[in-house]
């Protein structure tokens, strides 16, 4: 990054509408309609892909495949896969703030089935449906034959199939599934056409229009996922694929006893033994989708936190080595120089700042985190920032500006209102997006709940918990003509803006 720039965080999920979930349809080309009449250079998103247990964007059934509660079907009424019917009078969910993802899973499934009905039942769309099995051979017909056996046993784990043969993939049982299946593996194949042709559309208009997007890229897999059932080779697992070790976090800020996410240890010899080839792939197919991405947990890299696989807490676990450098320089042999985020926060010691330089990523400053200490020495405090980061108030992770501040103490209020300037009329979420602005980081991204001054309720994740997370969506009407306009105003005053940077 080389000049200074500005952006906004929300997930596509967040988006307003009329489904009970943002998807890729009108109110999406408005929100890149509303970045670019306020200067802004990108829109960073959490994870495309296929959401399962607890809803989070960060377990997915698959590191590639895309969540298909995104598709809109207004668009697919467009193509002449839908007609207006089919979905009018569905309730989607009665609170147009709130994702009900149980509904969405229950009321979805039967309308894009009738779109799949009408796409296959066209001769012309079987030629476009080849040119996009062959673009994606590489992770589709695993994608969707993971998908179909899964589903014909209820939606279980991987693990608890009750055919071992097929958990083991013993080609004999495949080929009996595929045929068995064969039209459940083409529902998952035509969905996925949908999300990308979708989506290529949606980013191709945010390019045009000036506005790159900021990928994330989770740093583990899920243990259900299709990766855990087809290269187990990569991962710490049993024979049944269950994980010897999981990943997690030791104790912190979010948790005493520290956060186990459950996700399967990479087996890391055998990464470098093929010289990260799969690191290679995923880091390449993620750049099809982003023209920015953040790694997240980049920490894991250096050294990661291993907990037994049977452990009911992650504070029972040990720091083990990560690849460290080679990885990288893996990727930039073979991919050259990318634009890529480290999420480096939590447990960051010299070793994961060592790292962090070595690669030249910009890593990450969370300005809420600089304000607990009163005495202004924090080494998150704003004045504390370099030029090769990216700074926020909060991530999806942390408080939204409102909750964050009425939980501090008294001291820490006056400290945030004497550090900000803040005038006694001035909302605290104001003076957080100026103080954010003002940074000297090349890139400042404000959250969109701060930006609509929105209240604790909407924090998008509550780290350590299931269930409640992944919810929050914005209301068309919040994004006022003054909200607009404020946003403009610091965009242009801090020198962030497309106009001031294209003039330079």
């Amino acid at each position: 990054m080389e000049k200074r720039a500005s952006g906004v965080l929300m997930h596509i999920s967040s988006l307003p509408g009329k489904f009970g979930i943002g998807t890729f349809g009108k109110e999406a080309y408005d929100f890149v309609d509303f970045l670019k009449e306020t200067e802004q250079s990108c829109w960073q998103i959490l994870p495309l892909t296929s959401t399962s247990y607890g809803d989070s964007p960060y377990q997915s059934f698959s590191a590639i495949a895309g969540n298909v509660n995104f598709i809109d079907f207004d668009f697919l009424s467009r193509d002449g896969l839908l007609v207006e019917a089919d979905y009018a009078d569905i309730d989607f969910g009665q609170d147009p703030e709130t994702v009900d993802y149980a509904l969405l899973f229950k009321v979805r499934r039967p309308i894009l089935e009738k779109a799949v009905r009408h796409f296959l039942g066209r001769p012309a769309n079987l030629k476009k449906l080849r040119d996009f099995e062959k673009k994606n051979q590489s992770w589709l017909p695993d994608f969707t034959e993971f998908m179909a056996i899964k589903e014909h046993f209820d939606y279980k784990a991987l693990q608890e199939w009750e055919d071992k043969e097929a958990i083991q993939r013993v080609p004999e049982r495949l080929a009996y599934y595929r045929d068995k299946l064969n039209d459940l593996i083409d529902y998952y194949k035509v969905t996925q056409y949908f999300f990308f042709e979708q989506w290529h559309d949606l980013k191709t208009y945010a390019n045009q229009h000036g506005v790159d997007i900021i990928g994330d890229m989770p740093i583990y897999v899920s243990t259900d996922s299709v990766e855990v059932w087809t290269m187990p080779e990569l991962f710490k697992l049993d024979k049944n694929r269950k994980p010897l070790y999981v990943a997690g976090v030791p104790a912190d800020g979010f948790s005493k006893d520290g956060q186990l996410w459950g996700n399967p240890i990479y087996d890391w010899p055998k990464h470098l033994e093929t010289g990260f080839t799969w690191w290679i792939y995923r880091i390449k197919e993620s750049f099809k989708l982003y023209d920015m991405l953040r790694i997240d947990h980049f920490k894991g890299f250096s050294d990661y936190w291993e907990i037994p696989g049977d452990a009911k807490v992650a504070k029972n676990g040990k720091w083990k080595p990560g690849p460290g450098i080679a990885l990288f320089d893996a990727v930039q042999a073979s991919l050259g120089d990318l634009p890529i985020i480290a999420e480096d926060l939590g447990n960051i010691d010299d070793k994961a700042r060592k790292l962090l330089s070595n690669t030249g990523y910009p890593g990450m400053k969370v300005l809420e985190f600089g304000f607990y200490d009163v005495t202004g020495q924090s080494i998150d405090i704003a004045h504390r920032c370099v030029p090769n980061s990216v700074a926020y108030i909060g991530t999806h992770d942390n408080e939204v500006v409102n909750g964050w501040y009425d939980n501090l103490t008294v001291e820490q209020q006056e400290f945030v209102d004497d550090y900000t300037h803040r005038k006694p009329i001035e909302k605290v979420s104001r003076a957080m997006l100026r103080l954010l602005f003002s940074t000297v980081s090349d890139l400042a991204i404000a959250s969109m709940q701060d930006i609509l001054d929105q209240p604790a309720e909407s924090r998008m994740n509550y780290p350590s918990t299931v269930g409640g997370n992944w919810q929050w969506r914005m209301k068309a009407e919040d994004l006022t003509e003054e909200r607009k306009a404020y946003l403009l105003k610091i965009t242009k005053l801090y020198q962030r803006g497309k106009l001031d940077n294209d003039n330079n």
